[in-house]
């Protein structure tokens, strides 16, 4: 494997200012519909914290992250 020559600061496990921290908004496939993976959690996560209405089918992935954090929080989840 050949070593990184330039001195670091391309490692994307390292990079701080990495996507996940962008605003959902902001994503580029944000419009996108959600996918399964954000779906399954966000309809058990609305579950949980019985708000049964933080679940549709239809949402952006955008959208379905923005319940998703909402709902993290309620449950006191980080």
């Amino acid at each position: 494997m050949a070593k990184d020559q330039t001195g670091g600061g391309n490692d994307p496990k390292s990079d701080t200012s990495s996507n996940t921290q962008k605003d959902p908004d902001q994503w580029v496939s944000g419009e996108e519909p959600m996918t399964g993976a954000q779906a399954s959690y966000l309809k058990t996560l609305s579950e949980e914290a019985d708000e049964a209405d933080a679940f549709a089918p239809g949402l952006s992935k955008a959208e379905a992250s923005k319940r998703i954090d909402a709902l993290r929080g309620k449950l006191g989840r980080t």
